[in-house]
């Protein structure tokens, strides 16, 4: 039954209370001197503690499409899933080592500003213009959507109603700037974890009660028993989620340019660190990264217990869709419902937390953006540190607003979930990647170039993705970078796994940026580069020995579920 009891919502107002108090209690006391006001709003400069960046990058980073879509996921394929999460693990070490070192040498503080000063301001202002449409007509709205859409399976409190709530609750974090998201993220990620291990212990007991037994890790191993096909992380090609996550290319192709795309060449992540020290920079993305790797034992294991308890008899109805279909995105809102008066509040809670910390970091990255980049240099040069701040929260209340109105209009449920948005933000991340990795460490590379890999990876990814399904290319089979795919008409057509394609036009992206920059040069055309010396990406031992850990782990990790 979709309701919440007295205790439910108890647990609930004392988290909202505990997160809204102690950010009103951050803002007052963390007030500073107005010369500084905008990059103490948009970046904390100086002022986030190691742990308060690396719980920061993860309570942005994790999302109802984390919990709805991605447990979804881990009902449909498994644990391979969990491959985003785990990887993202090791990319966030590669991201502190050699990303974050350039951005702090160079002064950056957004992303716009990077590609203004190594390539020129037209790129940058496309680029500005380009993410700020992306963050709010897709991301805002997706994450706003299906968090409400989560907090009604849950609650059935009106959907209206919750995006209203969740919209809200943001804005209160958001209009107190980076220093109360970055502080308040503690307590949201907190309430996520612990709330999240909660719910996949009670998840993993009422597998258990399948085979009279009870406790979480008698539940893993019948889990294991029953569906040991979904604890594989790499897939054959006679898989039928081969498609979707294509073998040992996980591992070694296009996965690296989603990940790297995200958690070193995006302002809504990067932002948590560019106000910091070196040392204090890296070692707050070195927390996340542990975080990480504890992600998909909340996110994923509860979608395979939904898995199992379906397969033998249970959740026959409440998984279905509208649509009278299976529906695996309700599997985490489904499992809640099943919890006990109390913890299904902390859970609630949790879901909630995830929502409203990932809501205040994206149309706080939103701000800064419009503000730094579009309002300080094309509408008021001159204008004040006050009023930046000013612009920045207004630009918080629209930018919301615009996303509560548009949000129930993209049908955005009936898309599909983590594995639709990881797609479809691969049409541009091939090309922005390559622009960004060229520009950081290959000083020859030209602003043509950067505004090809800007235009032409995304018509190369929309050639990848649509050509195969015209013509029918069966000799892609035979390259073994292809999958036969059900189409929606009942036919199957050989189409190349997206994550595959981001690798192919990647790699195309970097070679023809290579000829380009070579041409300008013969043409006299002089390329701007980045202040970088190799002593910036020497590490402490400390760091190091992490990293390492956190490598020793994930080894460990994938040769347990090959």
């Amino acid at each position: 039954m979709k309701t919440l009891q007295l205790a439910d919502y108890l647990v609930f107002l004392i988290y909202f209370f505990i997160v809204s108090g102690y950010g009103y209690w951050i803002y007052k006391r963390k007030q500073i001197a107005t010369h500084s006001a905008s990059h103490d709003y948009f970046l904390a400069e100086g002022s986030l503690t190691w742990w308060a960046i690396g719980t920061s990058l993860i309570a942005s980073n994790i999302s109802s499409e984390q919990f709805i879509a991605m447990s979804g996921n881990g009902f449909k394929m498994g644990l391979a899933i969990a491959t985003y999460e785990w990887m993202a693990a090791l990319t966030l070490i590669i991201v502190a080592v050699f990303f974050i070192p350039v951005y702090l040498k160079n002064k950056i503080y957004t992303m716009p500003q990077f590609l203004s000063e190594r390539y020129n301001g037209d790129i940058a202002m496309i680029m500005a213009v380009f993410w700020l449409l992306l963050y709010v007509i897709v991301n805002l709205t997706s994450i706003l959507y299906l968090g409400a859409l989560a907090v009604n399976g849950i609650s059935g409190i009106n959907l209206d109603l919750c995006m209203y709530g969740l919209a809200f609750f943001a804005i209160i974090i958001a209009l107190g700037g980076m220093k109360v998201i970055g502080y308040t993220d503690v307590i949201q990620v907190v309430f996520l974890i612990f709330g999240g291990l909660v719910t996949t212990y009670l998840a993993l007991d009422k597998v258990a009660e399948l085979n009279g037994q009870h406790g979480m890790v008698q539940g893993f191993n019948y889990m294991m028993n029953q569906s040991g096909d979904h604890f594989h992380m790499i897939f054959k090609k006679d898989n039928a989620n081969f498609p979707s996550l294509p073998g040992l290319t996980v591992l070694l192709g296009g996965m690296w340019i989603v990940n790297l795309n995200y958690w070193g060449c995006n302002q809504y992540i990067t932002q948590r660190a560019l106000g910091a020290d070196l040392k204090t920079a890296r070692s707050g993305i070195l927390f996340a990264a542990f975080l990480k790797l504890l992600m998909p034992v909340i996110v994923v294991l509860p979608g395979i217990a939904a898995y199992v308890i379906y397969t033998k008899g249970g959740l026959q109805t409440e998984l279905l869709g509208t649509d009278g279909v299976l529906n695996p995105d309700r599997s985490y809102p489904v499992l809640l419902n099943l919890l006990p008066v109390g913890l299904k509040g902390l859970s609630f809670a949790a879901l909630t937390a995830a929502v409203v910390a990932s809501l205040a970091g994206k149309v706080n990255s939103i701000a800064t953006i419009f503000t730094l980049d579009i309002f300080k240099k094309k509408i008021d040069i001159n204008a004040s540190e006050k009023k930046m701040v000013k612009v920045g929260k207004l630009t918080v209340l629209i930018a919301m607003l615009l996303a509560v109105i548009i949000a129930p209009h993209l049908g955005i449920d009936k898309k599909g979930g983590f594995e639709f948005i990881q797609e479809y933000t691969g049409f541009v991340s091939p090309g922005i990647f390559a622009m960004f990795i060229m520009g950081f460490f290959w000083k020859k590379t030209s602003s043509n170039a950067a505004m090809f890999a800007t235009i032409g990876g995304f018509v190369l990814s929309v050639i990848f993705k649509f050509l195969p399904k015209f013509m029918n290319l069966e000799f892609l089979n035979s390259t073994g970078f292809s999958a036969l795919v059900p189409q929606e008409d009942g036919t199957s057509l050989y189409e190349i796994p997206f994550i595959d394609r981001m690798g192919f036009v990647f790699a195309i992206c970097v070679i023809l940026m290579i000829v380009i920059s070579l041409i300008d040069q013969k043409r006299g055309l002089k390329s701007k580069g980045l202040e970088i010396d190799s002593s910036m990406f020497k590490v402490n031992n400390a760091f190091l020995a992490g990293s390492l850990l956190i490598i020793g782990i994930l080894v460990a990790l994938y040769t347990v579920f090959w």
